[in-house]
């Protein structure tokens, strides 16, 4: 008894008690598994409870899954066909609750978390599966940001593989509802990066990877939140990040080794820094954008030739079933209007998710300090 005791200390807490359940023989390895990917590629769902009446699989790997109640309150459902391959994000729906598979220690990092990760790897792998072949390290940092006021913040760094440096630097930045972590745990930013340099398609670079909430939204109105925030990122980015970085890091320290790119309210902070601060960055990426307010666009165009020196590349993107498309569209036209130099992708079919940025991040990467 005292060794049952002893695996509960070890493991702690539920992992400890679940070991002793299984020593015991008060369940199977399997029924503790969720999600399992099944060897024709369908997936099965597991949640336990005998509280409630009815439990749905719902995310971005099919059909809505309605699970069935088995013995002892362990419901189960598998997907009819295979699920395609993928990180897919999922939830547990249970009444009016949504909530995260309590079998599943893959969560998606978010500033209000709310999904589970279910992966499904390619044949061939794709970028963003783990191969083998070397991989870079990533590193998080805690500071005292300046510029917020002495605020502590966190921040994610990716240093390739068998480099010593003197590396550009991508600084990339995550949506709204997300936080530093998520480019990595999700986004797969490193294994991109690791597959691409490996086949020597990307050039070995630092990516850093900062908390986009400058402020704390606090349920603010977007219109009022965003530019506010992005102006506060943008301060942060120059004062407190950027120096970090080169102290810490063999990184260049010249514009034309810098990259900026980000996703969603990131893409907010992407368009201002190439319309604000294009002295500072040569390469820009804006992915499935929000876009800054009209008044910010027409000043900084007022200096369009300024900007088309010190960026070489302004890379926008987009797809055409995203809720941001028209956005998108109307400040490529601004921006074509004016004459500032850009590249603008709209991608077919393609809505506002992490499947579509982790291409994008791809594309945009291949392209950089070249």
């Amino acid at each position: 008894m005292n060794y049952l005791w002893n695996r509960i200390g070890i493991y702690g807490g539920w992992r400890g008690i679940l070991s002793v359940m299984l020593l015991l023989g008060g369940g199977d390895v399997q029924a503790q598994r969720s999600p399992e990917l099944l060897p024709d590629g369908r997936v099965t769902f597991r949640f336990r409870s005998s509280e409630v009446s009815a439990v749905i699989a719902k995310g971005q790997f099919g059909e809505d899954l309605a699970l069935s109640k088995g013995e002892g309150g362990l419901w189960t459902g598998t997907t009819i066909t295979p699920v395609p391959a993928g990180v897919h994000e999922y939830r547990f729906e249970i009444g009016k609750l949504r909530v995260l598979d309590p079998r599943n220690d893959a969560v998606k990092p978010q500033r209000w978390p709310g999904t589970s990760i279910l992966h499904v790897p390619s044949e061939p792998p794709a970028l963003w599966d783990l191969q083998s072949i070397p991989h870079g390290t990533v590193h998080h940092h805690g500071y005292n940001s300046k510029a917020l006021g002495g605020a502590w913040r966190d921040l994610v760094v990716y240093s390739p593989p068998n480099v010593k440096g003197p590396l550009p630097v991508l600084y990339l930045a995550h949506g709204y509802s997300d936080e530093e972590k998520t480019w990595t745990v999700h986004g797969k930013a490193h294994w991109i990066l690791d597959a691409l340099i490996a086949q020597k398609k990307a050039l070995p670079m630092l990516i850093v990877m900062p908390d986009a909430h400058a402020i704390d939204p606090d349920g603010a109105e977007w219109n009022t939140y965003a530019p506010a925030n992005s102006a506060a990122f943008c301060r942060e980015l120059l004062v407190d990040v950027i120096p970090l970085i080169e102290e810490h890091y063999p990184v260049r320290r010249d514009a034309a080794s810098r990259a900026f790119a980000g996703l969603s309210m990131g893409g907010h902070h992407a368009l201002t820094v190439a319309l604000q601060h294009s002295e500072q960055f040569s390469q820009v990426g804006a992915f499935s954008s929000a876009t800054p307010p009209e008044e910010w666009v027409a000043q900084a165009l007022t200096n369009t030739p300024k900007i088309n020196r010190q960026l070489e590349l302004l890379w926008l993107a987009c797809g055409d079933k995203d809720f941001l498309f028209e956005r998108n569209q109307s400040i490529h036209a601004t921006f074509k209007e004016s004459g500032l130099e850009h590249e603008y992708l709209v991608t077919p079919g393609d809505d506002h998710s992490w499947p579509v940025w982790r291409r994008y991040l791809a594309t945009f990467s291949q392209r950089l300090f070249r």
